[in-house]
């Protein structure tokens, strides 16, 4: 199936590994252009040199109020468009009610709450019709994560304000989607379950609850977000898709 995807150009956020680099990888692998970030600078120049010439990294900090116009004047510069933005972060750290502290709370707004909205806010005034604009989110916007109490307070918000902002584009035929990843294979979650005092039976035990019994591949992350942001998918907006091997009881 052909996507559509040729010489569209999309911004990537939080694309040094990961989920964010898992899709920036089936976006340029299926024919589109990607503009890259992260905070260190020489991981996000690694991150796009392994992508290719039809990738290009700059080092920015979602938090950073200026970042979303760098972004996009980046897209335009290197390669004359922009179509879409997947905005990703990593995920805010981990602890219960009573261990994370007002800094955390703070940094964690700032990056991936208020960060995304000024995202994007930026991508929503620069995109023709046809544009998209992607939130990887988390399992938690419907089902708090035991551990992750950050993460179970912000992502809900935001993707309360993703369905406002589709609502809101929708007659400019630009769309909003976002994505609820799960237990998918990353070093990230692979952190989270090595905090138990034995990982391997947590993930086991994890494994158990997941109706296909694996843990996902950023891989298939990466094809479904790909999908999600190609005009293949041109009437899908204001939805969540859950990619979680099944393991939301829900529809």
């Amino acid at each position: 199936m052909d996507l559509g995807l040729k010489d569209r150009v999309y911004v990537v956020t939080g694309a040094t590994r990961g989920l964010g680099n898992a899709v920036a990888r089936e976006l340029v692998a299926d024919g589109a252009k990607v503009v890259v970030t992260g905070r260190d600078g020489e991981r996000t120049a690694d991150a796009a040199a392994e992508l290719g010439p039809d990738a290009v990294g700059v080092a920015v900090d979602n938090a950073d109020p200026a970042a979303p116009a760098q972004l996009v004047a980046a897209a335009r510069e290197h390669f004359g468009g922009f179509d879409g933005i997947l905005v990703s972060v990593g995920g805010p750290p981990p602890g219960f009610v009573a261990d994370n502290t007002d800094e955390q709370w703070q940094n964690a707004f700032e990056s991936v709450f208020l960060g995304a909205v000024r995202l994007a806010r930026t991508a929503a005034a620069e995109l023709e019709a046809g544009g998209v604009i992607g939130f990887v989110l988390s399992g938690s916007v419907h089902e708090p994560i035991p551990g992750l109490t950050v993460s179970n307070g912000l992502r809900p918000g935001l993707a309360g304000f993703a369905k406002s902002l589709s609502d809101e584009l929708g007659p400019r035929g630009i769309r909003v989607v976002g994505l609820l990843p799960a237990r998918i294979d990353t070093d990230r979650v692979r952190e989270l379950d090595g905090l138990s005092a034995d990982p391997e039976a947590t993930r086991a035990a994890n494994e158990a609850r997941i109706p296909m019994r694996r843990y996902g591949t950023p891989a298939e992350f990466g094809r479904t977000a790909a999908f999600l942001l190609s005009p293949a998918a041109s009437y899908l907006t204001g939805i969540m898709v859950p990619v979680d091997g099944g393991a939301r009881h829900g529809f």
